[in-house]
């Protein structure tokens, strides 16, 4: 018998052929197993030999025929060169480099242990190392101090999709209600207006649930926000991906009475991203957001529109593994790269080869990240040239 996670992804992908509208809410009950964060010991290992996912997702996604293929350069590539990667790329990121200097025997890569995204970034700024692959997007702290020491931006650019709901892998983050609650899905500019104290997207504070549409009992009830503490790799993505709008940051809410005339929703910090499910599952007024690895109790999974008019999407595995969800996650490789003098063309190569069809095939046959489509190829692209 299959298990219900298997029949929903199933479903995501058999309704569309048969001509079905998808639910824009693919999770009611509990499809995830319960997780808890690392061990010590289970910690170490993965700095000593990199991280490995306790079991794969049923589906794999076909690798997008149109990806372009990588051709080799007529340049004269050499030189020695030092990199540093998160512990969940540790694999895969040795796959690539292994394959590139089999095709150009004059270029030496080293990527060692501990295997640590955070403590690359550092020796990036510090100019310990030429790259490093980071399974998220690089702390505020990280890029400020880089742009201190060199006086320009670090260069980090999207090499592959995250997971689908791989625990501990890049899984796509997902907005969550109460199952019982009647709402179905909200804008990014409903989002933010609910979560941030900024409001950059132009939406009027959101406080009562009767501001998103939702009639009955709960239109009167104050909105509980769940979220995790800052800094996180969950809260960042949400904050750049929702919360910012027009080159300004967003900021989160603080649950303080800000306005005597509109009560401010009560926000619930959380240190880590493994109990707002079962929260949430226990607030008939919470919305919170997680990773989809970590949906483990009865809750309402959200579909999103990026704009007030739509279209609604809803997180299915066919949305994510296409990129078409705008929660999807990406992995990035960060150089150091200077304006005024260009990258350097080992690195340039490099970066090609990964997000080239032959790159992008290691990554799918890994069976744990998902391959970029087309446009994020093509994206990645004009940033190399």
């Amino acid at each position: 018998m299959p298990s219900p996670a298997a029949l929903a992804a199933l479903a995501s992908l058999i309704l569309p052929v048969i001509g079905l509208p998808q639910p824009f809410v693919n999770v009611m009950t509990p499809v995830m197993p319960t997780y808890s964060s690392q061990t010590k010991a289970q910690g170490d290992r993965s700095l000593a030999v990199g991280r490995f996912p306790d079991r794969l997702e049923l589906l794999r996604p076909s690798l997008d025929n149109n990806l372009v293929s990588y051709s080799l350069t007529t340049e004269s590539l050499s030189g020695n060169y030092t990199f540093a990667a998160s512990d969940v790329l540790a694999t895969i990121s040795q796959r690539w480099l292994g394959e590139f200097m089999r095709m150009y025997p004059n270029v030496t890569f080293n990527i060692h242990a501990p295997y640590a995204g955070s403590l690359g970034a550092l020796e990036l700024v510090k100019g310990n190392l030429q790259g490093v692959f980071v399974s998220r997007e690089l702390k505020p702290t990280d890029v400020s101090g880089f742009k201190d020491a060199f006086g320009y931006d670090p260069t980090s650019v999207p090499i592959a999709g995250g997971s689908y709901r791989q625990f501990g892998f890049l899984d796509a983050i997902s907005f969550i209600t109460h199952k019982d609650n009647p709402i179905e899905s909200l804008s990014f500019k409903q989002l933010d207006s609910i979560f941030s104290s900024t409001r950059n997207c132009g939406g009027n504070s959101i406080g009562k649930w009767g501001d998103v549409g939702v009639n009955g009992t709960l239109a009167d009830k104050d909105i509980n926000i769940y979220g995790i503490t800052p800094w996180n790799g969950f809260e960042e993505f949400v904050r750049q991906k929702v919360l910012s709008c027009g080159g300004k940051r967003g900021e989160w809410r603080s649950g303080e009475d800000t306005n005597t005339t509109k009560k401010d929703p009560h926000v619930t910090w959380e240190e880590t991203v493994f109990n707002v499910s079962r929260l949430v599952s226990e607030d008939p007024t919470a919305i919170g957001y997680t990773g989809l690895a970590y949906v483990d109790s009865p809750v309402k999974v959200l579909g999103v529109s990026t704009t007030d008019d739509g279209p609604v999407i809803a997180p299915t595995y066919e949305n994510v593994a296409l990129a078409e969800w705008p929660l999807s996650r990406v992995v990035y490789f960060n150089t150091n790269t200077d304006p005024k003098t260009g990258m350097d063309p080992v690195l340039r190569e490099l970066q090609k080869f990964v997000i080239s069809k032959e790159g992008q095939k290691l990554l799918l046959d890994q069976g744990v990240f998902l391959p970029l489509r087309k446009f994020q190829q093509d994206s990645s692209s004009k940033m190399l040239s």
